[in-house]
C-alpha cells in the first residue's frame, strides 16, 4: 500500500463522499434541473450539490483553510494557511449530455520558499470509472497504488495529442487553427474529449502523449498541471515558459515531446 499523506486522505473522502450522488444524477440526467450561466456554460443541480458536499467535507479537515470554487465562488481564510481548490464537476457538459467523460478535481495550493503560489497535493476523481489519479510534490503522481508515468514516445508520428476546441463563447478560434495546422499533420492522432483535468491525468498517465488547450481557468488545471510534473513531464505556456496560470494556455508532455511541440506552436504564433 503506498503511503502518502493525510490531506490525500481528506480530498479522497471528499470525492468519494460526492461521487454516488453524481452518478444517479448521471444516470438520471434528463431530470436535472439547468440553468445557462453563461455561452455554452452551464450549471446543474449536480455541479451545486457535489460542491456542497466536496468543500464541507474539506473544510471539516481543515477549517481555516480557503476554498477557490468554480461555483461558489471563493472562501477566505487564513492568508497564512494554503486553500483548496475545486472543480466538482469538471466535464460538465458531457455530463449533461449523458457523455460518461467527467472528474471531480481537487487541489492544494500553498506557497513556495519565494512565495510564490504553488500546488502542493493534487487529486482527480473519475467517478464512473472509480479512478483515483493522485499526487504530492516530490512524491510523484499515482492511480490508486500504481506509479504514474509520462509516455515515453520521442517521435510525433507516433503521438497522440489531446486538446481542447474553441466553442461558443470559450476560446481563440483563429489561434487554435494555427495551432492545429502546425501540429496536426506531425503526430498519429488528435482527440478532444472535454474534461482538461482528464486530459492532464491521462497524460500523466501516459494515455495520450502531450494536451495543449487555453482559455483555461484555475480549478481546470491545479491538479492536472502537478499530476504531469510529478509524472515527469512538463507545464509551460505556449512559449514555453512557466506562465500558465497568468496567460490562461497549457502544453504538456514529456521532455522530448514537449520541445518539439513548443517549436511548433510558437512558429504557428508568431
Amino acid at each position: 500500500m503506498v503511503s502518502h499523506s493525510g490531506l490525500i486522505t481528506v480530498m479522497e473522502r471528499a470525492a468519494r463522499k460526492a461521487a454516488p450522488r453524481l452518478r444517479r444524477d448521471f444516470n438520471e440526467v434528463e431530470h436535472l434541473q439547468v440553468s445557462k450561466k453563461g455561452p455554452a456554460d452551464f450549471v446543474s443541480m449536480a455541479d451545486e450539490r457535489a460542491e456542497r458536499t466536496i468543500v464541507e467535507e474539506l473544510l471539516h479537515g481543515r477549517p481555516d483553510w480557503g476554498v477557490v470554487m468554480e461555483e461558489g465562488g471563493t472562501i477566505e481564510g487564513d492568508p497564512d494557511k494554503p486553500r483548496w481548490i475545486v472543480d466538482p464537476l469538471d466535464g460538465t457538459s458531457n455530463f449533461l449530455h449523458g457523455i460518461p467523460h467527467f472528474a471531480i478535481s481537487i487541489a492544494v495550493e500553498g506557497k513556495d520558499a519565494q512565495g510564490r503560489p504553488e500546488v502542493s497535493q493534487a487529486l482527480i476523481y473519475q467517478p464512473l470509472t472509480d479512478e483515483s489519479f493522485w499526487a504530492e510534490k516530490g512524491r510523484g503522481a499515482w492511480l490508486q497504488d500504481q506509479r504514474l508515468r509520462v509516455s515515453a514516445r520521442r517521435d510525433l508520428s507516433e503521438a497522440v495529442i489531446g486538446t481542447g476546441l474553441p466553442h461558443f463563447g470559450r476560446g481563440n478560434v483563429a489561434q487554435w487553427s494555427r495551432i492545429y495546422g502546425a501540429v496536426g499533420p506531425e503526430v498519429s492522432g488528435i482527440r478532444r474529449f472535454g474534461a482538461a483535468s482528464l486530459d492532464l491525468a491521462w497524460v500523466a498517465a501516459g494515455r495520450m502523449d502531450g494536451f495543449w488547450e487555453d482559455d483555461l481557468d484555475l480549478w481546470d488545471v491545479a491538479a492536472g498541471m502537478l499530476l504531469v510534473k510529478e509524472a515527469g513531464g512538463f507545464v509551460t505556456d505556449y512559449r514555453g515558459q512557466d506562465r500558465m496560470v497568468a496567460r490562461r494556455e497549457y502544453l504538456a508532455a514529456n521532455g522530448d515531446l514537449h520541445s518539439k511541440l513548443h517549436k511548433l506552436v510558437a512558429r504557428a504564433l508568431r
